[in-house]
């Protein structure tokens, strides 16, 4: 069945793009969900009349999603999780997991944007995490994964580190004095 793409469609074609679907697939989904027309002379002529104004409707949305892009591309974020002590995940984090802690540092992203390939993420480190925004449009948030025993070993050696420049500093002070 040939119907009229009333916008771009991932796998399938850019707006006004006529192609050839499956039949229940043009008439239970891409109809129902304006999605799509069927392709008759009569909606091929009513859709050159409003082109226009889809094509700039489409690009305000293209536009939103650049900006989101932007704003995501710079995120970094940090998750917690329980593993064990060579850095295996107990568990995973999952895409409802990433989501929820870049919706956390004020970001807007869906779930279902989070795009994890190779499954979830069971080891810690530092991961790329695509975010699918568009159709064409992809955003690469770093993801860090912090086991629970790596947090105890992270904090003692800042403690450490601020003793030590507490020391040098308290060292340097009395240097000065000594010299004056």
């Amino acid at each position: 069945m040939e119907v009229i793409l009333l916008e771009t469609i991932e796998n399938l074609g850019r707006l006004g793009t006529v192609v050839n679907v499956r039949s229940g697939y043009a008439r239970n989904y891409l109809v129902p969900q304006r999605k799509a027309k069927m392709a008759t002379k009569t909606n091929l002529a009513e859709f050159e009349k409003i082109r226009a104004e889809l094509e700039k409707a489409e690009a305000e949305v293209v536009t939103a999603a650049e900006a989101r892009k932007a704003e995501l591309d710079n995120i970094s974020v940090t998750i917690t999780a329980n593993s064990g002590t060579e850095g295996k995940l107990f568990g995973s984090v999952s895409p409802a997991d990433v989501a929820e802690a870049l919706v956390a540092t004020g970001a807007t992203v869906e779930r279902s944007e989070v795009r994890m390939p190779e499954g979830p993420i069971r080891e810690t480190g530092e991961h790329d995490v695509l975010i699918h925004l568009y159709t064409d449009i992809d955003a690469i948030v770093k993801v860090t994964v912090i086991g629970d025993g790596e947090i105890s070993t992270i904090i003692d050696e800042i403690d450490a580190e601020e003793a030590e420049a507490a020391e040098y500093e308290e060292d340097t002070a009395d240097s000065d004095t000594e010299e004056a």
